[in-house]
């Protein structure tokens, strides 16, 4: 089996070709390139690189948020397109998630997390399941960090908590004065995603596998200008009635 992965859901660009027992090739970057302009160009240099025509793809796997509005759009339908030209199955993969297996075998809490502004983070609690997987332990969602460092520290009991993500370092004074010598954090070739790994989780998940028209973004919360428009229209209801 085959699979592609992309992922264009934060700052980070990554785009993989993988089988079930090896990476045949990977390219993750981090330069604030246009994800919109290089997504495609880095999916076909990855084709050529491997000799693989895009009939031999088996499956195909992508970062689905949260995380950027504008980054997850670009990476889930760009995986859509793919999917439905060919006729490939198509398999969403949670970005925190795609973080969070960087730290496959720590001994504790494994916590990536994203900026969301307003003192908001994206983020969800995870633990290793050995060198295969990380399973999700508390839900993803969005929420102020200061809340969320209060129900990490009552649900560790004492565990060391691991922070991975680009963002964490906006974040790293704040952890440290709520949980001290319990919070650490990871060097930096760790804390972005790899589209290798969401490759990985796909092979594993083919058999949730949906078609292109079933897949669907996940941001935790509404695009900016979607809540304004949402709450528009709701004082306009309110005021006709």
């Amino acid at each position: 089996m085959r699979v592609l992965a992309i992922d264009t859901s934060n700052l980070v660009l990554s785009v993989a070709i993988a089988e079930e027992n090896r990476v045949l090739a990977e390219t993750t970057t981090n330069q604030q390139k246009n994800h919109s302009v290089r997504l495609m160009e880095c999916v076909s240099e990855l084709l050529d690189a491997t000799d693989t025509a895009p009939e031999q793809l088996d499956a195909v796997g992508v970062a689905i948020g949260p995380g950027s509005y504008t980054g997850v759009r670009i990476g889930v339908a760009s995986a859509k397109s793919i999917a439905w030209s060919l006729n490939l199955p198509v398999v969403g993969v949670s970005s925190l998630q795609a973080v969070a297996m960087n730290a496959m075998g720590f001994p504790g809490w494994i916590v990536p997390l994203f900026d969301a502004r307003r003192g908001q983070v994206y983020t969800g609690a995870y633990r290793s399941q050995g060198m295969e997987c990380v399973e999700l332990r508390i839900a993803e969602k969005i929420v102020l960090l200061q809340d969320w460092l209060a129900q990490l520290r009552e649900a560790a009991a004492g565990e060391p908590i691991l922070f991975l993500g680009e963002d964490v370092r906006m974040h790293r004074g704040r952890i440290e004065e709520n949980l001290g010598g319990q919070a650490v954090f990871a060097p930096p070739a760790f804390q972005h995603p790899r589209a290798a790994h969401i490759a990985w989780l796909a092979l594993r998940r083919l058999n949730e596998a949906g078609s292109a028209h079933e897949l669907v973004p996940e941001y935790l919360q509404l695009a900016e200008a979607e809540a304004k428009w949402l709450a528009k229209a709701r004082q306009e209801g309110s005021a006709k009635g």
